[in-house]
């Protein structure tokens, strides 16, 4: 026999032994049950009351009695209740038998059934009501094995626990407590995600999505991992971790990332915290994992992303929405598309020949600096049939996952500069403005842009054209006239003489 094993069995004969004496000093009929002694004829309670784990300790006790707890209540958690038969605590055997299995309980039906005892169900799963409560009545008297088997999504149940029916009453410590109240709290676990794309503006532009995730306050975190399926339009680029404090984690000691390096065509994301990052969150529960994974868009579309928190090992082999399976983030979008521009002269008739670039601002636009690149180009030819679609721009009335308008931080308009001109027209003499939103990326011509001809159509005259010949036409005519004037003058001159 170990000591620890001989201290216990000592423990236990001296409880047994005064248990002993106080009956003598108390003696009663044999007829009539003594408040000190546990009555065998007494029917028992257990009411679970199920709420969530504060993030500080109430400092309320555990002893059986029932609590006035300031905390939400959480409804619909399932919990089964086991008694341990064969242990009657109306004896100071089975008060010691309870103990030693106690000493060897792990939280597991197994080490119950490994001691040499069997369970039985007290009416199989139930549920918490509106108020987070379940209430066992007219109980044996025994010692029973509590189960949380249906926990919320997105939190972690209470490890199974052991809990006698009665208790010492704390209040009256010669008397017995046959109502007996427990107060296991999930540990409630949220997870949100956020997307920051405002100061990107065109597709291959990195960028981020954030998971802000709790810890859940429990001593043991026996699993904890975070899951991004990311949409095939986004390549993932890498991922960093930190507390919401600013501690930074470090991965391959705290964390591991699959895949461990940039993949394209929207790949499944796994942050999983190994041990030594288990023990970070159990000594940090007051705070949040922050996640920030780094992609980049790849095809235009309105891109809708969804991530998992995992809060428990248990967690990791249940699906999204089942009871104890992990918690889901709200979608969070972002939005890439463009617009098709027809190039058109004054009548509305196609033009070819046009090339465009676009730029991120006036200034620029106007200076030709920062041209925006899409899909490796900066310039932009129309069509045979006088169009061109630019592809690839952020919304401009969409950033960070949420609605702008004109004039919010975040809405972001482009401008067009032509820098070739079809063949007898003039170029633009200034950029035009323009948005991109749902409407623009549908299929149809959303802005036409007209050309006049070059001179605004008066035709200017050519070098050795009509109009030089009749000059020299007309002076040679003048200089003929003012031969002929001279040759006569001097005839008649003769004459007269």
């Amino acid at each position: 026999m170990n000591t620890s094993t001989i201290r216990r069995r000592s423990r236990a004969a001296a409880a047994v032994l005064a248990a002993a004496l106080a009956a003598l000093a108390f003696a009663a009929p044999a007829h009539a049950a003594t408040p000190h002694l546990v009555d065998p004829d007494a029917r028992g309670s257990l009411t679970i009351h199920k709420y969530e784990a504060p993030v500080t300790p109430t400092g309320l006790p555990h002893d059986g009695t029932e609590q006035s707890v300031g905390l939400p209540a959480l409804e619909g958690v399932g919990f089964t209740v086991y008694k341990v038969d064969t242990i009657d605590l109306t004896t100071n055997a089975g008060w010691l038998d309870a103990s030693e299995l106690s000493d060897d309980f792990d939280g597991t039906e197994a080490s119950i059934t490994g001691a040499g005892y069997t369970v039985t169900a007290v009416g199989g799963e139930q549920l918490t009501d509106a108020a987070g409560e379940i209430a066992l009545t007219d109980l044996d008297l025994g010692l029973y094995y509590v189960v949380e088997t249906s926990p919320l999504p997105g939190s972690t149940g209470v490890a199974p626990f052991l809990v006698t029916v009665p208790l010492t009453d704390p209040a009256d410590q010669d008397a017995w407590l046959y109502d007996v109240h427990v107060y296991p709290k999930n540990a409630l676990t949220a997870v949100e995600k956020t997307v920051e794309d405002s100061e990107d503006l065109k597709i291959g532009d990195e960028i981020d999505f954030t998971l802000t995730a709790d810890i859940p306050n429990v001593t043991v975190i026996d699993g904890y991992k975070l899951v991004d399926d990311l949409a095939a339009t986004l390549d993932y680029v890498g991922a960093t971790v930190e507390l919401s404090d600013g501690t930074a984690l470090v991965e391959g000691v705290d964390y591991t990332v699959t895949p461990a390096a940039a993949t394209a065509g929207g790949p499944t994301v796994e942050i999983v915290f190994t041990a030594a990052g288990r023990d970070l969150l159990e000594a940090h529960t007051d705070l949040q994992v922050v996640a920030v994974l780094t992609a980049s868009v790849n095809t235009v579309g309105e891109i809708v992303n969804t991530a998992l928190l995992y809060p428990n090992a248990g967690s990791f082999t249940i699906q999204p929405g089942e009871p104890g399976g992990p918690t889901e983030t709200p979608e969070v979008i972002t939005k890439w598309g463009g617009l098709t521009i027809a190039k058109v002269d004054e009548a509305g008739a196609a033009l070819t020949g046009a090339v465009f670039s676009v730029y991120p601002t006036e200034q620029d636009a106007v200076d030709g600096t920062n041209a925006i690149v899409l899909g490796g180009a900066t310039e932009f030819a129309v069509a045979a049939d006088g169009t061109v679609t630019i592809s690839g721009l952020r919304y401009s009335d969409w950033a960070d996952g949420v609605a702008v308008a004109a004039g919010e931080d975040g809405y972001q308009t482009y401008w067009l500069a032509e820098i070739v001109a079809p063949d007898g027209f003039e170029l633009l003499a200034a950029p035009i403005e323009f948005t991109v939103t749902a409407a623009t990326t549908a299929v149809g011509v959303d802005l036409d842009v007209v050309n006049v001809p070059s001179n605004v159509g008066f035709a200017l005259p050519n070098t050795g054209g009509a109009g030089t010949t009749l000059f020299w036409l007309g002076g040679g005519m003048l200089l003929a006239g003012a031969v002929f004037l001279a040759v006569y003058a001097r005839r008649k001159a003769r004459t007269d003489a």
